[in-house]
């Protein structure tokens, strides 16, 4: 199996690896590329990622003539304060990547078999209390058009014989990056509390089953376009504060009856406030379908398991007493 990972040294990126090591082995034929030279010097010397300025031009068809997946998780982080700059290089990062990569397909004799491209249920746009599947139309604002165009870019590969699957990450929760990791300590220092009336649902998935849902879409040939990478429960806001809160030995009273005025959010953060106040009822309907059995269904389990993995890894590298 010769696999290729775009933006492999990232949160998701990272655990994408580790479960195509578990699930492959010795079979596994894999190429690593990132857009930052200081990500790859993490890396041993005999494991060391290629380097492609991913917005700039196509990548060698070489990296990509033959091998049987790319896996396309490249993007810029969308939790900033959303300057036009900073939403260039939201949407660049994203469909330039995405162009790029399929132009590199075209000029290949052998292009991939599969290329499981990253997007977001950000498609859907604010949907209050609507259920969303697959089938539901994309939704308005700059989320949803970046989402659209950048999943209209990876289907360009269909042209070419490849089998696509877009894949909507929801919210990741895991140790060591994601939405957990920037707000567990907030809610350890008692400083958690709701968004605004928290009655906006959030759509997240526990980082096991978002490497896992990729595994699942590359070995799974009834999957072809769309497909949520999010848990089967979805939560409202304030059920996910009072999860957190009690998964950190907090009282949930307490972060559920205060709460963050939505206004301070969007003086921080501007427009970019929308991607925590804006409601998505998202499920996971063609991984159902399809079989996939998920590890972590229930967002308070999930919540836990990451505090326990944060807590193991800060002993593991806190200086021995």
């Amino acid at each position: 199996m010769k696999v290729v990972v775009v933006g492999g040294t990232g949160f998701i990126g990272k655990a994408v690896l580790n479960e195509l090591r578990f699930t492959f082995g010795n079979d596994l034929k894999l190429t690593v590329v990132t857009r930052r030279k200081e990500g790859a010097e993490l890396f041993p010397a005999w494991q060391r990622p290629f380097v492609w300025d991913v917005g700039e031009s196509p990548p060698p068809p070489s990296l990509v003539d033959g091998v049987d997946v790319v896996i396309n998780l490249a993007g810029e982080t969308v939790a900033q304060r959303w300057t036009q700059a900073a939403k260039k290089r939201i949407r660049d990062s994203r469909i330039l990547t995405t162009r790029n990569l399929v132009e590199s397909f075209r000029q290949t004799a052998r292009p991939p078999k599969v290329l499981i491209n990253a997007s977001a249920t950000g498609y859907y746009g604010d949907r209050g209390d609507e259920e969303l599947t697959e089938e539901s139309p994309p939704g308005s604002g700059f989320l949803a058009e970046v989402c659209q165009l950048w999943e209209e870019e990876a289907m360009r590969a269909n042209e070419l014989g490849v089998r696509v699957v877009c894949a909507r990450f929801g919210i990741v929760l895991g140790a060591g990056g994601g939405a957990a990791e920037r707000l567990m300590p907030l809610f350890e220092w008692g400083l958690g509390a709701k968004i605004g009336s928290g009655k906006q649902w959030m759509s997240w998935v526990h980082i096991v089953d978002a490497a896992g849902m990729v595994l699942h879409a590359i070995t799974n040939e009834q999957i072809r376009g769309a497909m949520n990478v999010v848990a089967p429960n979805p939560v409202t806001n304030r059920e996910f504060t009072r999860a957190l809160a009690r998964a950190v030995g907090k009282p949930a009273f307490l972060a559920t009856a205060l709460s963050i005025p939505v206004f301070l959010l969007r003086l921080q953060l501007g427009e970019g406030a929308t991607v925590l106040t804006s409601s998505q009822k998202v499920l996971p309907k063609v991984a159902l379908e399809t079989g996939y059995q998920f590890a972590f269904s229930e967002v308070e389990l999930a919540l836990r398991e990451v505090y326990h993995r944060r807590r193991q890894l800060s002993l593991a590298y806190s200086p021995a007493s």
